[in-house]
């Protein structure tokens, strides 16, 4: 049987030390939403070497180490029903395994194509899509004078190059035009700002990135830095979110926009017909003050920290609901892990061309039954989108 074969040249690839990758692609309808493909590597743990699974989501990345037997068996469950091709590299031979339209499986192999060694250590380096030599990262007080990440700024480092990933991952399914119109809503000190910018350049876009920030010296500091860089379609405005009026808009950031300042640019971005909307909300006030719960979820939410979490669940929930009834395709997600930060969900958001009248009942459908749940009147999204414009 080929995956048998298959499954038995990878167990003993692993326990001989030979084992350099494997990767699992073309998936099926019957794979995890959004799961693009799986990487799988050797990682040597405290416990002993485990199988390490990367699974490669549309715009997150989650990691399993398995130990060799429980491998084998997820393995042997994916393939053919996850995915229909896995390619094993090992130091001596290339291994396929390929399931045809008919289901019939084969099984083939070559010369190893690169040679090189067994890399399993748990801690390497991780690919970075931006150069911690930067200038304008030290500009902005990320890192040293020499270019190394300072002590106090990790968790930043680290979550500047998470949102870039993330960003990565939606223009690779997602092209922008190659002079792309983005605005970064409340976009502070800049720091994802610049990263986007210098990102979108390096990737051969000329992008025109403008930083809405209602802070003068916070706007003043960003546009010297941004003449420093040498980023001439970088800049920065002084005004309130509502009154920023783009001539063109392809894709919007809102990042810890504060309560009510995300549903404004989330406005902004579906009016503007932003392919694009990545935001990252934070303080959400708005919904906690109006929430009644008259659903089975009342005794729980006596207690204020429950329905704090539970109101943010809610205004996030409904958020989403409302870009599906505008049209776009959405997703929520961990950000960062809430060790590096509290202000950890993300929603991206992106358009269709096609107007989908059924999908959009459904969804206000369900905003409605929300909002009767937790005894809500109203969503300030939901308001807003009922504006004129």
């Amino acid at each position: 049987m080929p995956l048998q074969q298959f499954l038995s040249v990878f167990q003993s690839a692993f326990l001989e030390g030979r084992l350099l990758k494997c990767t699992l692609s073309k998936n099926t309808s019957a794979a995890p939403a959004d799961l693009k493909n799986i990487y799988l590597r050797p990682v040597s743990l405290k416990k002993g070497l485990f199988v390490a699974f990367n699974f490669r989501y549309a715009t997150r990345d989650e990691v399993k180490n398995l130990p060799i037997e429980a491998a084998v068996e997820q393995l042997a469950q994916m393939m053919g029903q996850w995915f229909l091709h896995a390619d094993l590299l090992t130091t001596e031979r290339d291994y396929h395994l390929k399931y045809t339209k008919s289901g019939e499986a084969v099984f083939s192999s070559q010369k190893a194509a690169h040679a090189a060694a067994v890399e399993t250590s748990h801690d390497r380096e991780k690919h970075r899509l931006l150069d911690p030599s930067a200038p304008w990262l030290h500009t902005l007080g990320i890192t040293g004078a020499k270019g190394e990440v300072l002590a106090n700024t990790g968790d930043k480092w680290r979550q500047v190059n998470k949102y870039l990933e993330i960003i990565d991952s939606l223009l690779r399914a997602n092209p922008l035009p190659r002079d792309p119109h983005i605005a970064d809503m409340g976009s502070g000190k800049g720091y994802l700002t610049f990263a986007l910018y210098d990102f979108l350049v390096q990737q051969g876009y000329t992008p025109r990135i403008t930083g809405i920030e209602l802070r003068p010296k916070l706007v003043s500091f960003c546009n010297k830095a941004a003449e420093q860089a040498g980023f001439s379609g970088l800049q920065f405005m002084s005004t309130d979110i509502a009154d920023y009026q783009p001539d063109r808009l392809d894709m919007l950031i809102a990042l810890h926009a504060c309560d009510t300042a995300t549903d404004l640019a989330l406005a902004a971005g579906i009016r503007n017909k932003a392919k694009i909307i990545v935001a990252a909300p934070c303080c959400h006030k708005q919904i906690r003050r109006d929430m009644h719960a008259q659903n089975e979820l009342t005794p729980v939410l006596r207690h204020g920290i429950l329905e704090e979490r539970q109101a943010e669940i809610v205004t996030d929930g409904i958020r989403a609901l409302l870009l599906e009834a505008e049209g776009y395709k959405t997703s929520v997600f961990e950000f960062v892990s809430t060790e590096h930060t509290a202000k950890n969900v993300m929603i991206t958001a992106v358009g269709s061309k096609r107007r989908d009248d059924r999908g959009r009942k459904t969804a206000l459908e369900k905003v409605d039954a929300l909002k009767k749940g937790f005894g809500i009147r109203e969503h300030f999204l939901e308001k807003l989108l009922e504006q004129p414009v």
